[in-house]
C-alpha cells in the first residue's frame, strides 16, 4: 500500500476541513520514531502535537492500558465508578500548582476542559464575561474558538462567536508588545466595553502553543493574579500543550510565583489516549451542582490507566530534568546556526518546548515561505516538524521527551541540513 493511494481515498472519505500537515500514513511507532505504510522511517518532532511526551508506545503505559483492557473498557464513571479514577484525581490535586484544597474533573479533550473551566468560573462567580489573549488557542468548539485569538483557520466562516468574550494583546517583545500594553488593554476594556464586575475569568496559556510558543512574562502573570483578586474573577491556566514535563516542570505554572485558580490539561496527560481534566480550587470546582459537570466518556478507564502510568514514567525517568537537557541542546544548536541562517529572528521556550522564529533577513517581516521550506526540507530527510504562529513563521519542536540521544543527534543533523537547504 502506498501513501499516495491512501491520500486519494481520503479525498472522498474525510471532511476537507480536517487539515493535514503531511501525507505520511503511519503504520507503527515506537518512542520518537514512526514507520509509514511503505516502510519508511521518520523521526517524530511533533509527538501528536505534544501528546506522547512519554514516547510512542511506552512499555509501562502500554502495559497499564492492556491490563485495564482485560478488566473493562467503559462503565461511565457517573454510573459505575472505579478506583483508579479517584486515584488519578488525588494525584493531580497534589501535583497541580496551588497551595489550596483542590478538586478535579475528568473529560475527554482539551477543548472540553476549557469549556468546563469557563462553565465552572461562571457558576462560581455568577458572571459571564471572559478575557482571553490575541494569538491564543483554546480549541475548536464554539467557546474554544471564540476564546482563540486567531481568525484563520479557526474562526473563518463559522459565523457569530459566543458573546461576552474579549481579547487583549499578548506581550511579545519581538513584536513590540509589552506587559504594560496587555494590562492597559484590559483596563481600556473596563473603561469602554466591560464592567469588571461582569468578568468571570481571565484565561491564558503560560506558553502560547499555536500562537507561536511565546512565554508569558512573570510580570504579566503577577499582574493578572492581582487583577483577578481585585475584581473577584477566576484565573484559568490553559496547560493543555504545556503540561506534563514539556517545559521542564510538570506544569508550566510552576515557573511562576503565583497560582491559577483552575488548570486545564489534556494532550500529554494520557500518553496518546483521549483524556483531559480541570483541576482547581475546591471552593470554585464545587460550585456546580451534581450532574452539571461530566460526560459519558469523561475519564474513560483506559485513559485513566494510561495517565496514572504516565505520571509514574515522568517521575521514574526524570523527564522534567530530561526536558531541560534536551531543550538546552536544541537551543545551543540553533544559536550556533544564527550566523549562517540570517532568517533566524528568535529562539525561545522553556524546557523542551522550544521554537525558532524566522523573519526576512535584515528586517522584521515574518518569513512564512522560508519556514515552510524548512519544514518541507526536513520531511524530505525524514524529520517531521510542525509550524505555528499567527504569521506562520515559527517552527516548534515537540519531540517525545524520552527520545534516545542518538536519535536526537540524528534529528539535529537533519535540522541543520534542512535550514541550509531552505536558504539556498
Amino acid at each position: 500500500m502506498l501513501n499516495t493511494e491512501i491520500a486519494e481515498r481520503r479525498k472522498t472519505a474525510i471532511a476537507r476541513g480536517v487539515g493535514m500537515q503531511t501525507q505520511v500514513y503511519v503504520e507503527r511507532a515506537l518512542n520518537a520514531e514512526v514507520w509509514d505504510v511503505e516502510g519508511t522511517r521518520y523521526i517524530d518532532f511533533a509527538a501528536g502535537i505534544a501528546v506522547v511526551n512519554t514516547g510512542h508506545c511506552h512499555p509501562k503505559v502500554m502495559a497499564a492500558v492492556e491490563k485495564q483492557l482485560h478488566a473493562f473498557t467503559h462503565t461511565c464513571h457517573q454510573v459505575l465508578p472505579y478506583e483508579n479514577y479517584i486515584r488519578l484525581g488525588e494525584r493531580l490535586n497534589a501535583l497541580v500548582p496551588g497551595d489550596y484544597d483542590k478538586r478535579t474533573l475528568f473529560v475527554t479533550t482539551g477543548a472540553e476542559a476549557v469549556e468546563n473551566a469557563v462553565k465552572i468560573a461562571r457558576i462560581a462567580t455568577g458572571r459571564n464575561a471572559v478575557i482571553a489573549f490575541g494569538g491564543a488557542f483554546h480549541g475548536r468548539t464554539f467557546m474554544g474558538m471564540t476564546l482563540t485569538g486567531k481568525v484563520q483557520p479557526y474562526k473563518a466562516g463559522f459565523g457569530t462567536m459566543m458573546p461576552d468574550v474579549f481579547h487583549v494583546p499578548f506581550p511579545i517583545e519581538l513584536h513590540g508588545s509589552t506587559v504594560q500594553n496587555s494590562m492597559d488593554g484590559i483596563r481600556a476594556l473596563f473603561k469602554a466595553d466591560l464592567d469588571p464586575a461582569r468578568v468571570a475569568a481571565i484565561i491564558l496559556e503560560p506558553v502560547q502553543g499555536e500562537g507561536g510558543f511565546y512565554v508569558a512574562p512573570a510580570e504579566l502573570m503577577r499582574g493578572l493574579r492581582k487583577m483577578c483578586d481585585e475584581i473577584g474573577a477566576v484565573l484559568i491556566a490553559d496547560e493543555v500543550q504545556t503540561g506534563f514535563a514539556r517545559t521542564g516542570k510538570l506544569f508550566a505554572m510552576e515557573h511562576y510565583d503565583v497560582f491559577p485558580d483552575l488548570t486545564c490539561m489534556a494532550k500529554g496527560l494520557a500518553g496518546g489516549l483521549p483524556l483531559a481534566a480541570v483541576s482547581g480550587r475546591a471552593s470554585i470546582m464545587d460550585a456546580a451542582n451534581p450532574g452539571g459537570l461530566g460526560g459519558t466518556y469523561g475519564g474513560n478507564p483506559l485513559g485513566i490507566a494510561a495517565a496514572n502510568a504516565v505520571l509514574d514514567v515522568i517521575e521514574e525517568e526524570g523527564l522534567c530534568a530530561r526536558a531541560n537537557t534536551l531543550g538546552s541542546r536544541l537551543r545551543q544548536r540553533l544559536e550556533g546556526l544564527r550566523q549562517d541562517i540570517p532568517q533566524i529572528a528568535d529562539i525561545r521556550g522553556p524546557g523542551f518546548m522550544v521554537a525558532v522564529e524566522f523573519n526576512v533577513p535584515g528586517g522584521h517581516e515574518p518569513d512564512a515561505d522560508f519556514t515552510n521550506r524548512v519544514k518541507s526540507e526536513a520531511l524530505k530527510r525524514n524529520l517531521v516538524l510542525l509550524t505555528c504562529g499567527v504569521y506562520g513563521n515559527v517552527i516548534r519542536f515537540l519531540a517525545p521527551i524520552t527520545i534516545q540521544d542518538e536519535v536526537f543527534a540524528e534529528a539535529m543533523d537533519i535540522l541543520e541540513a534542512s535550514l541550509h537547504a531552505a536558504k539556498s
